[in-house]
């Protein structure tokens, strides 16, 4: 098993327990639903946000780091021209609301697969780069669409 793996288990075990086991991952959660409410409630906003930037920028820190010893290097250049629609279509075709509020680490890790599979498996089919956009964008915008009907079904029936 390579340690990679294990260090993405890892953190996907430690995020999920702070996520729904601890009150700051209740406050993250409120703050991500409606910053007011959540500032009206009595919780600290911006340290709120800031505790949720730098733990990104943590895990995206462990991220550079296995795919520099993956790659045996980095320059200017990598991972520079697909990253942002990979991040973004991971944490939606998993299941994260772009509205906020919602969203699970194992879904965005499901989510990932999915786009993971999508570009390995265009690459070994010899599509070119374009097609891989393309037919991943087309994913993340009926991703996109089904969140915002549900968003826009659940408001209209009361449920939000």
């Amino acid at each position: 098993m390579p340690i990679s793996l294990v260090i993405i288990i890892g953190l996907a075990i430690v995020l999920t327990i702070l996520l729904s086991r601890t009150r700051w991952g209740g406050h993250v959660y409120a703050v991500g639903g409606n910053a007011e409410a959540a500032r009206r409630a009595g919780i600290n906003v911006k340290l709120i946000q800031l505790s949720c930037f730098m733990m990104c920028s943590t895990v995206a820190a462990v991220g550079g780091l296995m795919l520099a010893s993956y790659s045996g290097g980095v320059n200017n250049v990598t991972g520079g021209n697909q990253t942002l629609l990979f991040a973004v279509g991971a944490a939606v075709i998993g299941g994260t609301s772009l509205f906020g509020g919602k969203g699970r680490i194992f879904d965005a890790i499901i989510g990932g697969t999915v786009v993971a599979t999508i570009a390995n498996g265009m690459g070994l089919m010899n599509q070119p780069d374009s097609r891989k956009y393309i037919v991943t964008g087309l994913v993340l915008l009926v991703a996109a669409s089904v969140d915002a009907i549900s968003r826009r079904r659940a408001t209209a029936s009361g449920r939000v």
